[in-house]
């Protein structure tokens, strides 16, 4: 017996609803039920539970994903589960194909080893500071990046302070003393150990990264990792991942080998000669990493954000891992499984068609602007007007609104999000912020509650 399901939806939608459930043939049986409200926003949980009949023969409620109320209320109500669907309507034939997530990605196999670059040159409490930072966006590890050259007088204390505070550190440095002085202070990795100071191994207590003696040199790392084993001691072993055009094919292969001559070992890899030396937007370029990282099971990433275009590199690569461990437990390709690296375009950008754009505009019957993207441009329109354009600017002199300052203010904010939206593919929601994946601020939404009153909206007392 198929499930049975009903659709609420308001007098906007309601069309456009009733087009994508026929045009998808489900296996599953629907009711759509409009509630009389022109938009979700405005729909609520006394309004439902007045206008539709408490007892349903039905298996579950969908509402709109822009419902703002309690759904376990609702469904102790009507004694069906009440989910609430995607944002935008057109999403609907992905929410029921490839199963998402039920919650938050949280799992991973791949620990983060967030470098402090310059280390040498900042203060304790400034390293405090950028340690607090970088483990909020994903760090396992505070990595603490030496100089050539250059004094580190307050390593110790640097080392100890972050210990206090319950982090996991690593001293990050080419000169063994110093790599001795992080360990004896409490350092739980240093990087790096080669056959050349290995001497230093009955001198510290630190886990060790292992690394060739010279570049590419696999022959001296295989013999290093065989001393480690022999000595039965805890490490990392890291082949060095090279920059695109200096080796870096080459390096890809030198972990793929390394992962099948020791299956068992603990691997290592440095990520920044890929993300800081390549100009491209670095969210693509983590994601690309991690599921090699993934595929190889590497157990640990050094991550540095130095460069600008690197500077969400951490949270980027935090979102990556998670992504592909939910990929290879559920077997599945890391496909619309989340959206927090999609930050430029979206798979699947949300534009009206002309015939949708007629029938909402056919529906307005007051003078407040409505502000929908199509594959023309961006339309805005009420009961009075109806504009296609891309510029903001081009609205302009059409919506008659140089004497109302705040309606201006708002037009003029909400023309930009489109128009930034529609010439990179992204969607556009009238009255809420662009997405832009990790890059943007992680506002929790509280879909109990509506949303708090605008500047613009505010009558101008009660400013």
């Amino acid at each position: 017996m198929s499930e049975k399901i009903i659709f609420l939806t308001g007098k906007l939608a309601e069309r456009q609803l009733r087009r994508i459930l026929s045009s998808m043939k489900p296996e599953f049986s629907y009711k759509i039920n409009q509630i009389g409200v022109n938009v979700a926003a405005l729909m609520s949980e006394n309004i439902i539970m007045r206008r539709l009949d408490k007892v349903q023969s039905a298996d579950r409620i969908i509402v709109p994903g822009k419902f703002r109320g309690n759904l376990k209320r609702l469904s102790r109500y009507f004694n069906i589960p009440v989910e609430r669907g995607p944002d935008d309507i057109t999403h609907l034939p992905d929410y029921f194909g490839l199963k998402k997530p039920d919650e938050e990605l949280k799992d991973y196999e791949c620990e983060i080893f967030a470098e402090i670059v310059d280390a040498s040159d900042i203060s304790t409490r400034k390293i405090l500071s950028i340690a607090k930072e970088y483990s909020n966006q994903g760090a396992n590890v505070i990595d603490l990046g030496c100089m050539p050259d250059t004094n580190f007088d307050h390593l110790e204390e640097s080392v100890k302070a972050l210990k206090s505070k319950g982090y996991r550190v690593s001293v990050d440095s080419a000169d063994s003393e110093e790599l001795i002085r992080g360990s004896n202070s409490g350092a739980d990795y240093v990087l790096s150990i080669n056959e050349k100071n290995l001497n230093i191994l009955d001198q510290i207590e630190s886990i060790p990264i292992v690394i060739p003696s010279k570049p590419g040199d696999m022959s001296s790392l295989k013999r290093t990792i065989k001393i480690m084993k022999s000595k039965k001691r805890d490490f990392f072993a890291d082949p060095i991942l090279d920059p695109i055009h200096y080796g870096f094919a080459d390096s890809v292969k030198r972990y793929i080998d390394l992962r099948k001559n020791f299956p068992e070992i603990k691997i290592f890899m440095g990520t920044g000669n890929l993300t800081e030396l390549t100009d491209s937007d670095s969210s693509g370029v983590n994601a690309t990493l991690m599921g090699l990282v993934s595929e190889l099971s590497v157990n640990a990433v050094l991550v540095v954000q130095v460069s600008g275009h690197c500077k969400n590199s951490i949270k980027e690569t935090d979102a990556a891992r998670k992504i592909m461990f939910y990929s290879k437990e559920n077997k599945r390709l890391p496909f619309r499984i989340d959206n927090s690296l999609m930050g430029l375009a979206e798979r699947k950008p949300s534009r009206k068609t002309t015939k949708e754009i007629t029938e909402i505009k056919n529906l307005i019957k007051d003078k407040n602007f409505r502000i929908y993207l199509s594959e023309k441009g961006i339309n805005v329109f009420n009961s009075d007007l109806h504009l296609t354009k891309i510029d903001p600017f081009d609205f302009y002199e059409r919506l008659k609104i140089e004497n109302d300052a705040s309606h201006a203010f708002y037009l003029g904010v909400e023309l930009a999000r489109a128009q930034i939206a529609w010439e990179l593919g992204k969607n556009y929601d009238q009255d809420n912020e662009l997405r832009w994946g990790v890059a943007s601020k992680n506002v929790i939404k509280n879909f109990t509650k509506r949303p708090k009153t605008k500047s613009t909206q505010k009558k101008k007392n009660d400013i």
